[in-house]
């Protein structure tokens, strides 16, 4: 491997690039206008423009692009050269501030919910300048926004950006309250990305996982996760040598790709990088997926980032590491050794337990999707229900401060698991829990609904806008009281009695938390259709137009997306699996049974008795029939969810007929391929998948 030091960030025009390249009074005004939110002047955008021309052409790029981020949930890019025509006929390589700051890509084809009609075309990026320019496939890349030409916003980046801007603004009120000043508050994420590893060669063979990135069919593998030795277990080679290149790649890109290591299913890893300003790591998290996808087809291995690739063994999500932090650096979440003491601290705490309480609905939403809703409760992931962890310790400040008494704490706990050979542990004061949702782990709140492939700006946008939200409530309540420690005192214990049933420190995978959380009110939305209409309440549309994120008409598209991508989720899973039964199951099974049914017959001439083939195919015979009557019906209820307009009907039709329609045809096919002889089959069994990346 090259140095790390100078591998890192190599591909990125960042600060120390424009120190070097920039003109020390232009330097100086772009980083004011970041700090302030001010827009850049077209001069100082020339100037900058040119460095980064140079600069990309020094490393051999011909081209740029504004790359952004459309509702699709990936990244779009439409790459143009930097040559310009000269009057001898002849070209010079140039790029202006104009074509820096705005681009104009067409916004028709991207899902708009409504926003625009297919005939209205016109629509713009515009320049980022909070994230670094970076070199992707000899091309230099733009981080920016996306709109309509009539200014609708059509993108993830922007509304992350907005609601950035809110918590920071109400976070920094509240600290004028306390004394400090800071010029902005940082939302800051750190996001683990689970995905899976299989062999190239044999998802090929699997229609399912080509279309539709997950499989549709699979009979249980002998071996799963059972025996619990893959987690943090020995890395393969071949997967060492993926994770080494990965890095290297990331590192280029200034990522900071930091902890990798076997997750728990077979085949199934974690990539985690270190903390960033939300919207850095949300392009940061975009460009990780991207490059595992890539790397991965260099040492023959395809990875998977579907939520749940494989039934019978962990999926995959991503937990959202969230935290505030001044432009100093300062952690607002960080409790201190004396929590009970830190009225800072304890304000913000009490501001995040009422946002989730209030807002559970929104951060329900925010993670909903398709393959996510194979995940949300099933014993592999937190529940559909939305709680806090707070732990031990934090727990009985909180309950302390509602009682009206002084909190003493206890004293450092060290821990011996030997004699004086291995030194004494520093126990922490509270255990993690990894069951729930929305988790306090020491210096940060994890948020740990979010499926693996997934866009964190959603989630994102919503912790930030109801944090906001919150904090301005907070800020108007303590801003002019006499006797700030007991007015924060006071803020808190009615907070926390107001708001204590979204405090669950127990085990959320147990039924008995589902009837507990229904005693409290709480929601348990366990299915996409079921949560999606929450997000277009009136509630939250209000909260979302008073912080400048959506506008209503913009929340509405959202749902019409959300709606229409669950709804084509399921359709082409469906019709993959119609076509994977009739094209490639049915004939397998029938011809195993044909030669199963020779055998018998071959056998009764001989005078031989044949009772197992019989049996087998008996059995085989049954199950085929099984598997035609449900592909019968799945075809028929989804032509009939193909007519249905109204997407929410749509879309609940898809979950309720099609989806159960399709788990019936994979339960008789699932039986059947544990009967079938091997040279039968027409794909890679899940043993196969799962156990098939060799040394």
């Amino acid at each position: 491997m090259n140095d790390v030091q100078k591998l890192f960030g190599s591909l990125v025009f960042n600060e120390t690039v424009m120190k070097d390249r920039l003109p020390t009074v232009t330097y100086k005004a772009y980083k004011q206008a970041i700090i302030e939110g001010k827009p850049l002047n077209l001069e100082i955008a020339n100037i900058i423009a040119n460095a980064m021309k140079d600069w990309a052409l020094e490393h051999g790029c011909t081209h740029f692009t504004h790359w952004f981020q459309p509702m699709t949930g990936i990244t779009a890019e439409k790459h143009e050269s930097f040559i310009s025509p000269t009057a001898e006929g002849r070209v010079i390589m140039d790029f202006s501030g104009k074509e820096l700051i705005q681009g104009e890509p067409d916004a028709s084809s991207f899902p708009s919910g409504g926003l625009r009609a297919t005939f209205e075309a016109r629509g713009y990026t515009a320049w980022d300048p909070t994230s670094y320019a970076f070199i992707k496939d000899n091309c230099l890349c733009i981080p920016t926004a996306f709109c309509s030409y009539t200014g609708e916003v059509l993108d993830k980046k922007t509304p992350l950006l907005r609601s950035m801007n809110a918590v920071s603004k109400a976070a920094c009120n509240i600290l004028k309250i306390f004394g400090i000043n800071t010029v902005r508050v940082n939302s800051t994420v750190g996001p683990e990305q689970e995905y899976f590893l299989v062999d190239k060669k044999m998802w090929e063979k699997r229609k399912d996982l080509v279309y539709c990135g997950r499989t549709l069919f699979g009979a249980k593998s002998p071996r799963g996760q059972e025996l619990e030795d893959h987690y943090f277990g020995i890395i393969k080679q071949r997967v060492l040598a993926f994770m080494k290149d990965l890095d290297e790649e990331l590192w280029k890109l200034g990522v900071l790709a930091k902890t990798e290591h076997n997750e728990v299913a077979p085949a199934q890893h974690e990539l985690a990088p270190i903390f960033s300003s939300t919207n850095v790591a949300s392009d940061h998290n975009q460009l990780m997926m991207e490059f595992m996808k890539r790397v991965a087809l260099r040492h023959g291995l395809v990875c998977l980032l579907h939520e749940k690739p494989f039934d019978g063994v962990n999926g995959s999500g991503k937990h959202n590491n969230w935290s505030l932090a001044t432009e100093e650096g300062m952690n607002l979440l960080d409790p201190g050794k004396e929590p009970y003491k830190n009225l800072r601290f304890l304000t913000f705490l009490a501001a995040i337990l009422k946002a989730v309480d209030e807002y559970q609905d929104l951060l329900r939403v925010s993670v909903a999707s398709a393959g996510n809703d194979h995940r949300l409760g099933a014993n592999e992931a937190p529940p559909a229900i939305v709680s806090v962890f707070l732990g031990t310790e934090l727990t009985a400040v909180l309950e302390a401060i509602a009682a009206d008494k002084v909190y003493t704490g206890n004293p450092a706990e060290f821990m011996k698991i030997s004699d004086d050979t291995i030194p004494a542990l520093v126990k922490d004061n509270t255990d993690r829990n990894r069951t729930s949702p929305f988790a306090f782990t020491g210096n940060k709140f994890e948020f740990r609904m979010l499926g693996s492939m997934f866009s964190i700006a959603g989630p994102n946008i919503v912790l930030n806008t109801i944090v906001a939200e919150e904090l301005e409530e907070f800020a108007a309540k303590l801003a002019d009281a006499p006797d700030l420690e007991a007015a924060v005192y006071d803020l808190v214990k009615e907070t926390y009695l107001a708001h204590k049933r979204i405090v669950f420190n127990g085990n959320g995978y147990t039924d008995e938390w589902v009837a507990e959380a229904a005693k409290r009110g709480l929601l348990n939305l366990k299915s996409t259709p079921e949560a999606l209409p929450y997000l277009g309440s009136e509630k939250n549309v209000a909260l979302f137009a008073k912080h400048h994120i959506f506008t209503e008409a913009e929340v509405k598209s959202r749902v019409e997306i959300l709606l229409e991508n669950y709804s084509t989720t399921i359709s082409v899973e469906a019709a993959t699996a119609l076509d994977m039964f009739h094209k490639d199951i049915l004939p397998a099974v029938a011809a195993y049974t044909e030669d199963l049914t020779k055998a018998v017959l071959d056998k009764k001439a001989a005078g031989i008795s044949a009772g197992f083939e019989a049996e087998l195919a008996s059995k085989l015979s049954t199950l085929s029939a099984e598997m035609y009557a449900a592909s019968v019906k799945l075809d028929a209820d989804l032509k009939e969810a193909a007519g249905i307009e109204c997407s929410k009907k749509q879309a609940t039709f898809y979950h309720d007929a099609v989806v159960a329609d399709m788990e019936a045809l994979r339960s008789a096919v699932d039986a059947a391929e544990a009967l079938t002889g091997g040279k039968y089959l027409p794909y890679p069994t899940y043993g196969e998948l799962l156990f098939g990346v060799n040394e």
